[in-house]
Order: structure tokens, then sequence, then C-alpha cells
């Protein structure tokens, strides 16, 4: 009987996603349909044709590596606790319907370097921006600034709820504005970025035209050409030979042995390449960037050097205007911050780990399970793997050799 009973609540109880129906049903009207996801950033100014959206890609990817979170410091300033807020769910879990807190972050980044200056909107909040800064925010998207006003700004975001973007009209001091921190050479009118562009796109241009198939025939014909009958023969001519090729199988035509033909569809040489080789170096260098960092050959010291010198002020410039518009003065009085924390082993050789381990075990920095867990290892249920302390000395001839002074202390006191 009790296996009849199970039987019936598990077919009574059970869903399928094609057999069977919610018990609300969708509704007939499910919002505007599209073939592409309408919320993805879509990059400007011809660079997704260029080798820039390569750079943008490689600098959103790091910046949206690097964990940040809303946080609790201590009285020093140094990290406390992480706060379960909305706003850190926003973070690391879940920006909106449709990102997570990775692709939010890098959606900020590279929309930011396309754009030049990007706006992060709250968009589910627990109260009224406008009524009270005492709010708590559950869903944010990253929105395009139109136009800009003394206290506001015109921004275009995309409203999940109809499926189309929307422009609405928001106080600065309810969007986070992050402007690039490389502007003036990535997003200036003259910039190195910029011109590097207009190179890309005129040798492109060039290659459009070297490859469409035109044979650019010169034909020079035995007689003058002055009267308009002479430019008539000539002209019918041309269309003799261009109707003798077209309608050839193999595109071969006649000529009288008095005709001269010349052909141009050489390649003409010009300094377009070296200019966009200059310009792509010169970009590298002032982006902090190699070749090596696009396809993952640089060594330890180069990396160091691009997140010092590319990501941290991203990073930098992100974190700080979210601690200054989502956090108010009661929250950071109460220190309370937003701050990034970037994992300094990634970059470290499976070799020298060990060496690693046992200089910050032994001098107390980190315990065995923090170790563990940078390995890959799932923690220890030993208690000894929390504890910060030398496990190359035993611990109790340490505290035999702390006891006699404790003792001759006490004998001089008396």
């Amino acid at each position: 009987m009790g296996f009849f009973e199970n039987t019936g609540n598990r077919l009574k109880h059970a869903w399928n996603a094609f057999m069977n129906r919610d018990p609300t049903p969708y509704p007939r009207d499910m919002g505007i349909g599209y073939s592409y996801r309408p919320d993805r950033p879509r990059l400007s100014g011809g660079n997704e044709r260029s080798i820039v959206t390569a750079v943008y890609n490689r600098i959103a990817l790091d910046v949206a590596a690097v964990d940040v979170m809303h946080v609790r410091l201590d009285e020093n300033g140094r990290f406390l606790e992480t706060i379960p807020s909305g706003l850190n769910n926003c973070l690391t879990l879940e920006a909106n319907i449709d990102q997570t807190g990775r692709a939010f972050m890098q959606d900020i980044v590279m929309s930011m370097m396309d754009e030049g200056c990007v706006a992060v909107v709250p968009i589910d909040t627990s109260l009224n921006p406008s009524v009270t800064g005492s709010y708590d925010i559950e869903t944010m998207r990253v929105g395009k600034i139109l136009e800009w006003y003394p206290k506001h700004i015109k921004v275009r975001l995309y409203n999940d709820r109809r499926g189309q973007k929307e422009d609405i009209t928001i106080p600065k001091s309810m969007a986070a504005i992050i402007e690039n921190p490389l502007y003036a050479v990535m997003n200036e009118p003259n910039s190195t970025m910029q011109r590097l562009i207009r190179k890309l796109n005129l040798l492109d241009v060039m290659d459009e035209k070297n490859s469409s198939g035109k044979l650019d025939l010169i034909i020079q014909l035995p007689y003058v050409i002055k009267s308009s009958a002479r430019k008539q023969q000539a002209e019918e001519r041309r269309q003799d030979i261009e109707h003798q090729l077209s309608g050839s199988k193999y595109g071969i035509a006649y000529t009288d042995g008095t005709e001269r033909i010349t052909q141009l569809n050489r390649p003409v040489e010009n300094n377009l390449m070296s200019q966009i080789e200059y310009l792509t170096n010169m970009l590298f260098s002032q982006l902090g960037l190699t070749q090596g960092i696009l396809d993952g050959s640089a060594d330890e010291k180069t990396m160091l050097n691009y997140y010092n010198r590319t990501t941290e002020p991203i990073l930098s410039a992100i974190t700080n205007e979210m601690k200054r518009k989502f956090l108010t003065k009661t929250a950071r009085s109460q220190r309370q911050s937003i701050q990034f924390f970037r994992d300094p082993f990634r970059l470290v050789p499976v070799a020298e780990i060990s060496e690693i381990a046992d200089k910050f075990t032994r001098n107390e920095i980190m315990s065995s399970n923090e170790i563990r867990q940078i390995i890959g290892m799932k923690p220890s249920d030993d208690p000894k793997a929390d504890e910060l302390r030398n496990k190359n000395l035993n611990q109790s001839a340490a505290e035999a050799s702390t006891s006699p002074s404790d003792d001759d202390d006490d004998e001089e006191e008396e």
C-alpha cells in the first residue's frame, strides 16, 4: 500500500517542461521577441570590425576576473567581512535577470571603453531612491548616456519587462557614472586608438576594392579618338570586349593585332600597413599591453605590470564611483565599503607553490586549509589545519621553553 501511495505522490507532483503544464499558464503576449540577445552591448565606430575588439575583450575579461564585493572594514581600514546585501549579490552572483555578476562587470568595462563614459543604474530597489538614500539594490543595468544636464542625465537602458531599450532621465546622484581612465588614449577624437581605427577602416576599403573582381583594363586603339564618331566607335569596341569576357566560360576575349591592352589591377604600394603597425605598437605601449598578454605567453613581471597600469585604474574607477553613489554617508561611517580582491597566486607556477606554502605557514601568515584551498583541495577536518602557527616547531617544547622564564620572573618579584 505504501508503494502505491509513494508512486501516486510522485505522479501527482512530478513536472516536466515539455509534457506538463504550469498551474498558472503563460500569457499569450509574452513581449517582443528577438533572434539575438537584445541587451547585449553593441560596439560603435566600426570597432566590431577591427582588432580593437580583441583589446577591449581582453581587458574586460581580466577586469571581470577580479572579485568586487560589498565589505565591512575594521578600524584600520582592513577587510573584516563580506556584507550579505543586495548590492553584494549584484556584484558577485546576479546583477539582473540576464546577467551574472561577472558578465555584468564585463559589460561595464566593454561599454565604458567603447563609449568613454557609461552609467550603472539601479533598476529594482527596496525603497524609492529619490526619497531616501537608505535603499538596498536588487538589480542593476549598464546604460548609455545620451544627454548631460546640470544634475541629471538621460540614459538608454534595457527594460527586461518590455523587452526593449528605453530612454529615461534620472538624477546623477542615483547612478554611478564611470568614465574610462584611459579616455585620452582610447576615446579622444584624435587619440591613438581612434587613429588606428580609421587606418584599419581604410585598409578594409582597399581590400574590398582589390578583391571586387574588376579587371581594370586600358585598351589602346590604333586611331586618335577626338571626334564623336571615333568616341562612339571606341565605346562599341569596349562593350564588345566586355561582352566577350562575360559571355565566355573561361573569361577569354580576342582583340585586333594593332590594339594594346594594359592591366592595372596590380597592388599599389603604400605605407598603410607600416602606419598600422606603428600605431598598434604605440597603443600597446600606452595601454600597458604586449602581444604576450593577448596570446597568454607573458611572464609574471609583465602580467604584474599590466595589472597595475591597466586593470587597477579601471577597477578603482568602478569601485570608487559605486562607493560614492551607492553607499550613504552613514554606511561609510559604519566602515562599509566596496573593494576588489585579486588572487595573487593565479600567476604562480606549480613548482613554486610548495615553497610559498612553506613560508606562509611557517611565518603564520596563512593556515593549512587556506593553502589547500589555493591548490584546489578540499579543507581538512583537523582543527589544527585552521590554526595560524608554525607546525615545524614542537608545540610542547615551545610551551616548555616559555614556562621557565615565567617562573624566573615570579621568583624575582618575590
